[in-house]
């Protein structure tokens, strides 16, 4: 479990910052970042190392938004290896990517125990994701990890993925079947005795961008670093480019997945800093990192540092007069998150029909927190509504700009072990305008309660 771990991040500062902080999720240990842009919203989906993870325990992907690139909210698990009918479903979920097609998503999914790349499809980016097809869309070699895939401005769509060598082929229409032959990239193909100009070692990403195309990939190994190789086509010739981060003895792997999103370029990735703050051996329990990435004028990638503690700039700010989940996070300390369904009660001792599912700050205990950055306060504030469920109960601090900054208000929660059964407090804070970094302090003695949203009210 991710408990108190120490951070030296600079947290304490006070005034509102304009920054991310990496690693940018902090409730559960995520890595291999995929990222889709569509409607306005940066769609991340990772894999998931579980909290007793000593090599690779991976058996789902989750999935994360933001508007802003420094809150993320969480929706908890999007697809998982039980949604392959025909493959091990204990262990195994390995870096996918999800991308979009007339409507409809499709994740494509590497399978354990050298079974191929699967393919699932949903109508919508939060899922349900289902398997189209019932069988590996791809089963080639021992190499059959990490798929990439890019959609050509003429609308052909292809797949790669690889380690050690990379692999390329061209999907159909539909995006769940193939049109041709498999094809070893020979540019980046490792060859015995033969020199490796690209160090290319696995994890490619796959892109277009101002009529050039760029395949970033995982670089060197172990540690690993990022490189990247341009080409005049979807299929290379590949030339290598560089390092758009060098390898790290910090960081025994890396992953990239890249975007462009309002006006800027990023680069994700992952370290193992949340991990090591209670660990002194290396288990594979990565977190999610996040960089600004820029181009020069020729089109090549200027080299970033390791992964920056401070993360990116904020991009927009957040709406306090409307409904925000509590597991909308820029950083957190001591926190977990789960889905909890919820049932209508019939009577004290009898459950009826379930109401629904929804994801929730869970694990609250004295001094953990919620950071949420930009809050834009235009109207001033009143009051405060939370929806909680008690456990022990406890109090929230609403306070501003800093974790001992400013004090808004107290919401005091009482109750007996409710469990799902969760409630609105409404409680009177002072009046507060302008942008401003909040934060949810918690205090009590164990296992507070539950915290599900929360809404600023003006009047």
């Amino acid at each position: 479990m991710i408990k108190k771990y120490i951070l030296n991040f600079g947290l304490l500062f006070l005034g509102v910052s304009l920054n991310a902080q990496n690693p940018i999720i902090q409730t559960k240990f995520t890595a291999d970042p995929a990222l889709m842009v569509y409607k306005d919203t940066v769609f991340l989906y990772t894999s998931h190392d579980e909290d007793d993870a000593f090599g690779f325990k991976m058996k789902n992907w989750l999935l994360y938004t933001s508007t802003d690139m420094v809150n993320w909210t969480d929706h908890g698990v999007v697809a998982s290896l039980k949604d392959f009918k025909w493959t091990d479903p204990e262990n195994g979920a390995w870096a996918p990517q999800v991308i979009e097609r007339n409507g409809k998503f499709y994740m494509y999914c590497p399978m354990p125990g050298q079974r191929g790349i699967g393919v699932l499809m949903a109508d919508s980016p939060y899922g349900p994701f289902s398997d189209p097809i019932g069988k590996p869309l791809v089963k080639n070699s021992s190499d059959d990890i990490d798929p990439t895939v890019l959609i050509d401005d003429d609308g052909q769509a292809y797949l790669y993925w690889g380690n050690p060598n990379l692999w390329y082929v061209k999907l159909n229409e539909d995006m769940i079947s193939v049109n041709g032959d498999i094809v070893k990239d020979p540019s980046v193909a490792k060859i015995k005795g033969s020199p490796d100009p690209f160090h290319y070692q696995e994890g490619p990403w796959a892109w277009k961008r101002n009529g050039k195309y760029y395949m970033a990939y995982a670089s060197t190994c172990c540690p690993e670093g990022i490189g990247y190789a341009m080409g005049k086509s979807a299929t290379g010739p590949w030339e290598f480019k560089g390092m758009i981060m060098d390898s790290d003895k910090r960081s025994n792997g890396n992953h990239p997945g890249i975007i462009d999103y309002k006006g800027k370029s990023y680069v994700f990735g992952f370290n193992y800093n949340i991990g090591k703050q209670t660990m002194s051996k290396h288990y594979e329990r990565r977190s999610v990192c996040v960089s600004e990435m820029k181009y020069n004028a020729d089109g090549t990638i200027q080299k970033l540092p390791f992964w920056d503690s401070e993360g990116v700039q904020r991009i927009a700010t957040l709406n306090p007069y409307q409904r925000i989940e509590a597991e909308t996070i820029a950083f957190s300390e001591g926190l977990k998150t789960e889905k909890m369904t919820e049932w209508e009660r019939n009577n004290p001792y009898d459950t009826g029909k379930k109401i629904t599912d929804r994801i929730v700050v869970s694990s609250v205990n004295n001094g953990d927190y919620i950071k949420v950055q930009g809050v834009n306060f235009s109207k001033g504030t009143h009051s405060i509504e939370v929806s909680v469920a008690a456990l022990y109960g406890g109090k929230i601090e609403v306070r501003t700009d800093a974790i001992d900054g400013p004090l808004l208000g107290t919401v005091t929660v009482t109750g007996k072990a409710e469990g799902d059964i969760f409630k609105t407090i409404k409680t009177p804070v002072k009046n507060m305008k302008g942008i401003h970094d909040v934060y949810f302090v918690f205090r009590g003695d164990r296992d507070l309660f539950y915290f599900d949203w929360w809404k600023f009210s003006a009047d």
